[in-house]
């Protein structure tokens, strides 16, 4: 038999806790603490807000594609990542808690008054979708690698980093928009109308949305002589003002105006300054009218003419659609109940 002292039994070895927090500290126990994830996601997307609050057209303005499309998809998988610190989340919760972050982060940005309602309701759709994708990608690395603080920092960078090396100059993008309504009267009538309209009340605009989402409704438009220029001035609330400089003049057939804004036209607050018209990203190239007899009637035909300039060409422009045929439609009706009313 041998000597040597026995061995004391080896203790046996504690499985190793996944998560990297201590369970007394896990904030996910602590109250509202499963909501922490998608406040701090918030509030890293406000500061990427605060970070590009340059000026139009810079490096740094929010509307550069390094922010519009990379800034929700970085706050989605920042969130993601401190929500999967706390515990495995699913596959739904991927994509709910970034979308919801997202939202947060143009409500936030809201209240710190560097963002309008306008451009809020415009992009909410797009940063969700952008923000679910981020929450979506760096949940499958959370499950796939083992190196999820990296992918989170390189997200965390990623739109600061593009906007340094993206091209700037936003390309330009033309369309129309075109709209008819018959009208129950002749067209001296309508031709008056159009030239010169005054008075215009709430009530007679109000089923547009285009007008309930914060766009100042039309007041009056009425046409003058200027020296060598007919011009059609027009008028809108909260002040905005500005010039119509018809370029085509067939009384009772056909009117078409070009657009002239001066550096008041425009009052500070009565239109986002990224959707202002004649601004860097959007524009109103110009307008007509055409006047065709139909069944004892008038059947009045209306095409405006716009200019969108950003890195998300494709998505401005069906934006400038909706709201520009909403517009047309509105504009239309209000001229057939007035028109048709004092025929």
């Amino acid at each position: 038999m041998s000597d040597s002292p026995t061995k004391p039994p080896a203790e046996p070895i504690e499985p190793v806790d996944p998560s990297p927090w201590d369970a007394a500290d896990n904030p996910s126990r602590l109250p509202f603490g499963k909501f922490a994830p998608i406040v701090c996601g918030m509030v890293f997307g406000v500061l990427l807000r605060l970070a590009f609050s340059g000026a139009p057209s810079s490096r740094w303005s929010a509307m550069v594609g390094a922010f519009i499309w990379l800034a929700p998809l970085a706050t989605g998988a920042i969130t993601v990542y401190l929500a999967e610190r706390q515990q495995r989340r699913s596959w739904s919760y991927y994509a709910w808690a970034p979308a919801l972050a997202t939202c947060l982060v143009v409500i936030g940005s809201m209240l710190v008054l560097i963002e309008g309602l306008i451009c809020a309701i415009v992009i909410v759709p797009l940063f969700t979708f952008m923000g679910m994708a981020g929450g979506l990608c760096m949940g499958l690395v959370c499950r796939l690698t083992r190196w999820p603080r990296h992918a989170a920092y390189g997200f965390a960078v990623l739109p600061l980093v593009a906007a340094l090396v993206m091209p700037q100059g936003a390309p330009a993008q033309m369309g129309q928009v075109e709209r008819s309504l018959w009208i129950n009267a002749p067209a001296s009538v309508v031709w008056e109308g159009i030239t010169h309209i005054r008075n215009i009340q709430p009530h007679e605009v109000e089923t547009s949305w285009t007008y309930r989402i914060g766009v100042p409704p039309p007041v009056e438009a009425v046409t003058v002589q200027e020296g060598t220029e007919r011009v059609r001035k027009s008028r809108w609330a909260k002040g905005v003002h500005f010039d119509e400089i018809i370029q085509e003049w067939e009384p009772g057939r056909h009117l078409r105006w070009t657009y002239r804004f001066g550096p008041d036209s425009i009052p500070a607050g009565a239109l986002d300054d990224h959707v202002a018209i004649g601004g860097a990203y959007f524009d109103l190239n110009d307008t007509a009218y055409t006047l065709t007899p139909e069944a004892g009637g008038t059947r009045l035909h209306l095409r405006v003419s716009y200019r969108v300039s950003t890195d998300f060409n494709t998505y401005a422009n069906w934006w400038a659609q909706a709201l520009l045929d909403n517009f047309a439609q509105t504009v239309l009706q209000l001229y057939k109940t007035r028109l048709e009313g004092s025929a």
